[in-house]
C-alpha cells in the first residue's frame, strides 16, 4: 500500500522549479497555476530568493503549486487505481485535497491563495515565530511550553515538535528546553496553527463558503488527528480550522503504520516528510520526487506495489 504524502511550508527552496520548468508541459501547467492565483509562480519558483520565497502568501501558493504539477504526471494513464490514500502536511493538505478529488485544481488555488495572504496578515499583528524542538522528553517540554506561553504547533514525529508563539518566549525556551532537548529557530513570519492565527480562520470561513467540494476518490488522512475523512465538506472544515489548530503528523505516521502503509511518495518541494519517515516509519518504503528525474522512482514503486 502507498501513500502520497505533500509537503508543507519551508519545504521551498530559491529555483527548486528550474528543472520543471525546463519541460513544456510542466511550464504550460505552472503558467495556468500562476494565472489562476494571480501571482508569477513561475518567476518565484525559478530566480525569486530565498527571503522573497519564505513570505508566507507567496511560499504557500507556490508549494502547492508544485505538489500539483507533480501529482499529473504521477497519476497519469490511470495510475491513481495504484494509490492507498493521500494525506498532507500543513498547508500540503490542500495539495492532498486536490489530489483526492475533494477540490478541484482552481478551487485548491484559491484557497491556498487566500490562506497565504490571510495567515501573512494575521502573523503580522503580533511578532511571533516557531523553532523547531527535537529530542527531549514531550511531556516536560508540554509543561515548559505552558509555563512560557507557547504552543506545540506541529506534532511532527520522530523526536519533533515545533513550538510557536511570542519572540521573546521563544527566545528563552533555548535556555529552558528539557535536558537533551535541540531548540531550532524557524525562518517562517508568525506562530502558525496556534491562536494567532484567528483572524485568518475568520476570513477562510468566508473564502470556503465558495468552494464546491466533492467527497474524496482516495483515502485522505486528516492533520487533526490521524483519521480518515470520508465527506469533501468535512475535509474542508477541517482546512480552515487547521490553521490556528496543531498539526498532527505525528498521528498520520502512526495512521500509515495501522493501516500497513508500505511506501511512501513525497511530492515536490520533497525531503522533509521522507526524513521524518525513515524515523517513524522504520522499514516503510520512501521516494521524494524532487524533480522530473525522480518520477520513474516513484511510479516503479507505486505500480510495483499492487503487483
Amino acid at each position: 500500500m502507498i501513500v502520497i504524502v505533500c509537503p508543507g511550508q519551508g519545504s521551498q527552496t530559491p529555483g527548486f522549479l528550474e528543472p520543471w520548468v525546463a519541460e513544456p508541459p510542466f511550464r504550460e501547467h505552472l503558467t495556468a497555476i500562476s494565472d489562476a492565483a494571480g501571482i508569477d509562480l513561475l518567476k518565484h519558483g525559478t530566480t525569486s530568493d530565498a527571503d522573497t520565497i519564505r513570505d508566507t502568501k507567496i511560499a504557500q501558493p507556490l508549494i502547492v503549486a508544485a505538489g500539483l504539477l507533480t501529482l499529473r504526471a504521477l497519476l497519469a494513464e490511470g495510475r491513481e487505481a495504484f494509490v492507498g490514500g493521500v494525506a498532507g502536511h500543513s498547508v500540503g493538505e490542500i495539495t492532498a485535497a486536490a489530489a483526492s478529488g475533494i477540490l478541484t485544481e482552481v478551487d485548491a488555488i484559491t484557497f491556498v491563495t487566500e490562506r497565504g495572504a490571510a495567515m501573512a496578515e494575521a502573523a503580522a499583528i503580533t511578532p511571533t515565530g516557531m523553532s523547531a524542538v527535537v529530542g527531549g522528553d514531550e511531556t516536560e517540554l508540554l509543561a515548559i511550553l505552558d509555563t512560557l506561553g507557547l504552543y506545540p504547533a506541529n506534532f511532527n514525529g520522530g523526536g519533533q515538535i515545533v513550538v510557536a508563539g511570542e519572540l521573546t518566549a521563544l527566545e528563552a525556551l533555548k535556555d529552558a528546553a528539557p535536558r537533551g532537548a535541540r531548540v531550532i529557530p524557524l525562518q517562517v513570519a508568525g506562530a502558525f496553527h496556534t491562536k494567532y492565527m484567528q483572524p485568518a480562520v475568520e476570513r477562510l470561513t468566508e473564502v470556503a463558503r465558495g468552494l464546491t467540494p466533492h467527497d474524496p476518490t482516495l483515502p485522505i488522512w486528516t492533520n487533526r488527528d490521524g483519521g480518515i475523512v470520508d465527506a469533501g465538506d468535512e475535509f474542508v472544515k477541517l482546512l480552515v480550522g487547521q490553521v490556528s489548530s496543531p498539526v498532527r503528523w505525528d498521528r498520520c505516521m502512526q495512521a500509515f503504520h495501522d493501516a500497513g502503509v508500505t511506501g511512501i511518495i513525497e511530492i515536490a518541494p520533497a525531503g522533509a516528510l521522507v526524513g521524518l519517515a525513515k524515523r517513524g516509519l522504520k522499514g516503510v518504503a520512501a521516494v521524494a520526487v524532487k524533480t522530473p528525474d525522480d518520477l520513474p522512482q516513484a511510479i516503479e514503486l507505486l505500480t510495483t506495489s499492487a503487483a
